[in-house]
């Protein structure tokens, strides 16, 4: 049994308390053994292991290896290059693991400071911290509820719990026990959590768990437990670094023994095979990761999204499930009245939010007369209210119940104006009490006393005896109403009754007959009109987008619908559903089923987690800090930035500045692309230095001297590498990016096609520079020529290979060749480079070159281009094939 399932009397035995609440004794005792009423603690983090850690990466290694190799070699500018990247990948690293410690300090900064209890039978103001079990606790307006309290009185008492349940309205609360098993939070109503806000009313309660044994400190250890989530490209890069360096130490090793067999020297074939192992390591690969994912970064800032992690940008690339949260992230998290019925007509009313601003339409969509009837009933919704618009900083809020913050606003949107109360001046009120489910005013107008009741439309119908337009059946109305409901709206029935001119206040018996009804309003926390789009382009994309939220089943499943997220004719599985599962029913559940209402924090961290066992690369969006460790141990967690909170952007990867779903789309595209490129670069840079081990092999094979000396084989590596690959992260985005569907999980950055297609490529080139080098040694030319080119050649072959790996599908002769600005400006000065290395004294000196002919360099070309060839028909026939 939890405390919601159990009485007053049982609890004050247990927490050994009673209404005059703990003794000072008592309290000091507590604290000893339960600590202070906190959610997080300021331990010092060993920033050292942090730092450290960073330096266990394989590509980090790697990297070192070639810095301290490009050091013996006198490499010194590819050193320091090495040396920057590393930095920069640790200084990335470091500050994402202080995440966890940053969103458990937001959670500390939410508790309230003081608390009203009562000690030793006096009621006084204490500080929060030192709040204990069987603490006597009073609430009241504007509060924030400084720890879990069951409550045992109650006055109209509503609580805002959206921040921890997502639920749209407040929740009204009650003080009896409630015995039904596995509750939601969100439907404990006789309890009070932490953190939370009282919106009206007043209560007193008995804390029943304080600091990290609240719901809002589970959050936190949750948080804390979580730790670091790696990205899924860390992980392919990390994949693609030991293969890479299994590759390049085979090879070297390979290359070093076979020089030695054929006659060569220890150190021409040392030098040769470090020489080798630096133009194969892609070195230039984290440079491109970092540089792509940020132009992802200034990219998304266009739309109005804040990347807080680099691989943010493209693990949404990669994602195939999204997560979202229903309220503030699908939904505008503003009532909003979509629908009025006068007993004749059936209007739908435009507009979102609390803005005064829409249209009212016919069910063909046409623009609707607003008759007498249906003005009447908006007036009763203006008038028979006691919140307030306010228009303040260019946003319209409402001061009060958000429900009648709806009524005005759709009052207004009809012409209506404030001046109404001078028309229909009020004279006596019946405030709502959540017992008797309605609100009443009575009004003077005309030298009428006329009486407005609005209230649910169960309680309200049954009192109404005839309709105030003429010829309506009373007994159909209630259908209508119930197909409102079905619809996910919130539905309010309103009414009038003429009074005696003597009258001057009411009674709840005035309400209990003889009224006339005037009509119904049907309200909803609305989709969002851009996310409608951006499910709709999400599920194009072939993402799956999933509804998470506390909210209840029918309004989730009726917001779904509008979404076009479509649930089974399970219709929304609720959070009771889930916790009576076994592992293997929730795991296929989760599979199946795209609608979740009524979720507590931590059903929605099993959720993720359970999607991310299936192999699924998991987004999740939220708000609240019931979000927090969901968007935490998800690979990517999106937050709203304008009316998220703290907590759930500290445990965020991207922050939404304008709580704009569609920006994830633009997210997807931009990680869609950030990857591509990321393969295009790496296709540009394998083929190269497997195409230098091939060439020696051929040669050493063929008894013909090695074809480059090892600073030829550097320079290869600088001038081929040095910018090209860089400018890969510019590349523009494919036409067909977001009609794919997503990449499977386990897909490294290598695929099949890349991989054979390297194959092909560097054996091309290998062929290609092994042709033109024995054909120049048969014809006579002396050594160091034909080394000459043999390495022109090689640049040449990169040149063209660069053009090749701008496009993985589409044949590069449909691509723009002047969409690149930065690839074309490399290309340009790498062959400029090339030209000076041939014919400079100084550098010929030291990279052993000749000068070559105009013939010469015109074999080169041509033979660097047979590359292109190549990979158009092969491109040719899996077009074909497919």
């Amino acid at each position: 049994m939890q405390w919601y399932q159990k009485n007053e009397e049982t609890i004050f035995t247990e927490l050994d308390t009673n209404s005059a609440g703990l003794s000072r004794e008592q309290v000091a005792e507590r604290q000893a053994k339960y600590g202070d009423n906190v959610v997080g603690d300021e331990d010092a983090v060993n920033y050292l292991a942090i730092l450290l850690h960073q330096l266990t990466s394989p590509l980090v290694v790697i990297l070192l290896i070639a810095a301290a190799v490009t050091i013996m070699l006198g490499e010194f500018i590819d050193s320091g290059v090495i040396g920057a990247v590393v930095v920069l990948n640790g200084l990335i690293g470091f500050i994402q693991e202080s995440k966890a410690e940053k969103s458990v300090r937001s959670l500390q900064k939410m508790v309230t400071p003081k608390a009203l209890v009562m000690r030793d039978g006096k009621e006084m103001e204490v500080d929060s911290r030192t709040l204990q079990p069987g603490d006597i606790v009073m609430l009241f307006s504007g509060a924030m509820v400084p720890a879990d309290i069951r409550l045992i009185e109650e006055n109209e008492l509503r609580i805002d719990e959206s921040m921890l349940t997502g639920e749209s309205l407040p929740s009204g609360k009650c003080s009896h026990l409630i015995e039904e098993d596995d509750l939601s939070p969100g439907d404990q109503r006789n309890m009070a959590f932490m953190g939370t806000i009282v919106v009206n009313g007043r209560g007193k309660g008995v804390v029943t768990d304080i600091g990290l044994h609240t719901m809002l400190g589970g959050i936190a250890r949750d948080i804390r437990s979580i730790g670091k989530v790696a990205a899924p490209i860390q992980e392919k890069i990390e994949r693609l670094a030991k293969a890479i360096g299994v590759l390049v130490l085979g090879a070297a090793s390979m290359l070093f023994v076979l020089g030695l067999i054929l006659g060569e020297s220890i150190k021409n074939m040392f030098l040769t095979a470090v020489a080798v192992s630096v133009a194969t390591v892609p070195e230039g690969l984290p440079i491109v990761v970092t540089i792509a994912m940020a132009v992802g970064v200034k990219r998304m800032a266009s739309y109005n999204a804040v990347i807080r992690k680099l691989s943010a940008v493209e693990t949404l690339g990669s994602t195939t499930v999204i997560c979202s949260d229903k309220t503030g992230t699908l939904t505008v998290n503003r009532m909003t009245v979509t629908k009025l019925f006068d007993g004749k007509d059936e209007v739908t009313v435009t507009g979102t939010g609390y803005i005064p601003e829409g249209e009212f339409k016919t069910a063909t969509d046409e623009e609707a007369h607003l008759t007498d009837s249906l003005r009447h009933l908006l007036r009763i919704g203006l008038l028979c209210n006691e919140s307030r618009l306010v228009h303040e900083n260019e946003s319209w809020e409402v001061e009060g119940d958000p429900t009648e913050g709806a009524l005005i606003v759709s009052a207004l949107k009809a012409g209506l104006t404030l001046n109404e109360a001078h028309v229909w001046p009020e004279i006596a009120i019946l405030p709502f009490e959540s017992d008797r489910g309605y609100m009443a005013t009575l009004h003077e107008h005309a030298g009428k006393k006329i009486m407005f009741v609005k209230g649910g439309h169960d309680r309200l119908m049954a009192s109404c005896s005839e309709a105030h337009c003429e010829g309506v059946d009373i007994s159909l109305l209630h259908t209508q109403a119930h197909d409102m409901a079905a619809e996910g709206l919130r539905v309010l029935a309103f009414a009038v009754k003429e009074m005696p001119p003597e009258t001057t206040a009411i009674t709840d018996s005035d309400v209990m007959s003889g009224l006339k009804f005037v009509g119904l309003q049907g309200m909803m926390d609305p989709p969002r009109p851009e996310a409608i789009e951006a499910v709709t382009n999400c599920q194009s994309a072939g993402i799956r987008v999933v509804m998470i939220t506390g909210d209840h089943a029918d309004t989730a499943s009726a917001i779904a619908r509008m979404l076009g997220i479509t649930a089974t004719e399970n219709g929304a599985i609720t959070g009771t559903r889930l916790a009576k599962m076994d592992d293997d029913e929730f795991a296929e559940i989760i599979q199946q089923e795209s609608v979740f209402a009524r979720i507590a924090p931590d059903d929605k961290f099993r959720i993720i987690n359970t999607l991310k066992e299936q192999g699924e690369i998991v987004a999740v969006t939220g708000d609240g800090v019931n979000d927090a460790p969901a968007l935490q141990t998800a690979h990517i967690g999106v937050s709203m930035g304008k009316g998220g909170t703290d907590v759930a952007r500290e445990s965020s990867d991207m922050v939404l500045i304008d709580d704009n779903f569609s920006s994830i789309f633009h997210a997807v595209r931009e990680g869609r692309i950030v990857f591509d490129n990321l393969r295009k670069a790496i296709f540009f840079l394998l083929p190269t230095g497997l195409a230098a081990v091939w060439s020696i092999l051929f040669t050493m094979m063929s008894g013909l001297p090695i074809p480059f000396v090892a600073a030829q084989l550097l320079w290869i590596n600088l001038v081929t590498n040095g910018l090209q690959d860089v400018a890969f992260a510019f590349e523009p985005g494919e036409p067909d990016v977001t009609q794919r569907s997503p990449r499977p999980p386990s897909e490294g950055i290598i695929n099949s096609l890349l991989l054979q297609r390297t194959v092909i490529v560097s054996f091309c080139i290998a062929i290609g520079v092994y042709a033109v080098f024995s054909t120049a040694l048969d014809q006579g030319v002396d050594l160091e020529k034909a080394r000459t080119l043999a390495m022109t050649t090689m640049v040449f072959f990169q040149f063209f290979q660069a053009i090749n790996s701008r496009a993985e599908r589409a044949s590069i002769f449909t691509i723009n060749p002047f969409s690149n600005h930065f690839l074309l400006v490399s290309m340009i000065l790498a062959v400029s480079a090339q030209i000076t290395v041939v014919y400079a004294s100084s550098l010929a000196w030291i990279f052993r070159t000749r000068p070559l002919t105009s013939d010469d360099w015109i074999l080169c070309l041509g033979v660097a281009s047979t590359v292109i060839v190549v990979v158009e028909l092969e491109k040719l026939i899996r077009r074909c094939i497919r």
